[in-house]
């Protein structure tokens, strides 16, 4: 029996960063993201033949195997197999073992800013719940997944990923002081879906980054109350709330200025979500007809989300193929989360 699962990749429009403890639980996150057409892909093989357990990430060129085990050792490579694994096996299988050969890659590579990691954990668990008929519904797999990801591996993060990948599309989420997170779909015109995808392009910086010192740097900024990154927080929340009613009303020039500021304010949280060479491409861009941009994700590295008149996307578009190393794409929103399948 072969089961398949895959769960989108996000861009993070606006918000990001609020959803990191502690300053959602001081204070309250709201982030505002959509997902798009990358995914990450998990498939989990069970046969007669197989007796022990086999986690084997192509992308990222890792393998583990093993002999059919309660509970892996949380070191080494492929933390984030292990650690579902052992969440699934402890949780939904009376701490028996599970024989399989699991596969997964991704179409975006770590420290890509879109996700990779968080959405990769939501794809392996709907594969297991597909494989065992789990009674879970989306909360709850979110939930499960910024578990194991943040409190069991330990991973510094936010929220944001997980339920973006496992609810798909556009969703302003809402993070509570009590933990609780609320996602709200927006019901956006497709007319305004078009416009806004036909103005957008993607360009891979060719450079990967540890989202996790970014992120531990911004964590000690709100616990130490420094005022700036704390300005900044407050000032990326109210972008969120601004985007928002942009997107619903097909306010474009709005929605240009929102990603503006958010970039602005992002900067105030942390010392390296910039960089001299970002700032050079991001000359680059509004030189050559871009109207906003901004890194996806924690920053330093990955993509650069870009906004642009659609009749200078082209153009802006061959500018950046002579850019450097990096990789232009235009970009396909993704309507659906995470799915999963069996082949008998």
């Amino acid at each position: 029996m072969l089961v398949r699962s895959k769960a989108p990749l996000r861009l993070g429009l606006a918000g990001g960063g609020t959803d990191v403890a502690p300053y959602c639980d001081l204070y309250g996150g709201l982030v505002l993201n959509v997902t798009i057409d990358k995914y990450a892909y998990c498939t989990i093989e069970q046969s007669d033949a197989i007796s022990g357990i086999t986690f084997h990430a192509v992308d990222r060129g890792e393998r583990v195997e093993s002999p059919a085990v309660e509970r892996f050792e949380l070191k080494g490579e492929l933390l984030l197999h292990k650690g579902v694994y052992n969440r699934i096996v402890e949780t939904f299988n009376g701490g028996r073992p599970i024989p399989l050969k699991m596969t997964t890659y991704s179409d975006a590579p770590a420290g890509s800013g879109l996700g990779s990691s968080s959405t990769m954990v939501v794809a392996m668990i709907k594969a297991y719940v597909e494989l065992m008929n789990l009674p879970i519904g989306d909360y709850e797999i979110a939930h499960l997944a910024y578990e194991v990801e943040r409190k069991d591996i330990g991973l510094s993060g936010g929220k944001q990923d997980q339920y973006a990948a496992t609810f798909g599309g556009f969703n302003f989420i809402e993070l509570l002081t009590d933990g609780n997170v609320i996602v709200n779909p927006l019901r956006i015109k497709k007319w305004a879906l078009n416009e806004l995808q036909n103005s957008m392009i993607l360009y891979f910086t060719g450079t990967s980054r540890d989202s996790a010192k970014i992120i531990d740097e911004q964590i000690k900024s709100t616990m130490d109350k420094e005022s700036n990154a704390i300005e900044g927080m407050h000032e990326l929340k109210e972008s969120a709330i601004r985007m928002k009613h942009c997107l619903l009303r097909g306010d474009f020039d709005g929605f240009a200025e929102c990603l503006r500021s958010g970039w602005e304010a992002k900067k105030k949280t942390s010392s390296v979500i910039s960089n001299p060479a970002i700032e050079e491409l991001y000359a680059f861009v509004m030189a050559n007809g871009g109207k906003a941009a901004k890194i996806s994700g924690a920053g330093g590295g990955g993509f650069m989300m870009i906004v642009c008149d659609p009749v200078r996307r082209y153009e802006l578009i061959q500018a950046l193929e002579t850019y450097g190393t990096g990789t232009p794409s235009t970009v396909t929103f993704a309507e659906h989360g995470t799915q999963a399948w069996t082949l008998y």
